[in-house]
C-alpha cells in the first residue's frame, strides 16, 4: 500500500463494563490501514505497542507514503517512513 494512508486501531466485542477504547479489556483489537481511493488492510493484533503496529506498517506499506494517524505514541516513529500527519480528533473531525 502506498500514497495517502489512514491508520488507526479499534476495539470490538460485546458490551462490557469498564473502560472504552485503548483501556478496554477482553475485546479484540483490530488494526487497519486505509489507502485513500484504494485498498483496506485489517488485522487482529495482540496489543497496540509501537513494536506491533510498526511491524504491520512496515510489512504492508511503502516507504515514502503519507501517513495520517491520531496522536497515539505508538505512531511516533512513523516520520522515518514518510510524511506523518497527526490528526487531533478533539479539534478536527476527519
Amino acid at each position: 500500500m502506498n500514497g495517502e494512508l489512514e491508520i488507526d486501531e479499534s476495539y470490538f466485542g460485546g458490551k462490557r463494563k469498564g473502560n472504552r477504547g485503548r483501556g478496554a479489556e477482553n475485546k479484540a483489537i483490530v488494526f487497519g490501514i486505509l489507502e485513500r481511493k484504494g485498498k483496506v488492510h485489517t488485522v487482529i493484533v495482540e496489543d497496540v505497542s509501537a513494536k506491533t503496529l510498526m511491524t504491520e506498517i512496515q510489512n504492508k506499506t511503502k516507504k515514502g507514503s503519507v501517513f495520517y494517524t491520531d496522536g497515539w505514541r505508538s505512531y511516533a516513529s512513523l516520520e522515518q517512513y514518510g510524511k506523518h500527519n497527526i490528526i487531533d480528533h478533539e479539534k478536527e473531525l476527519v
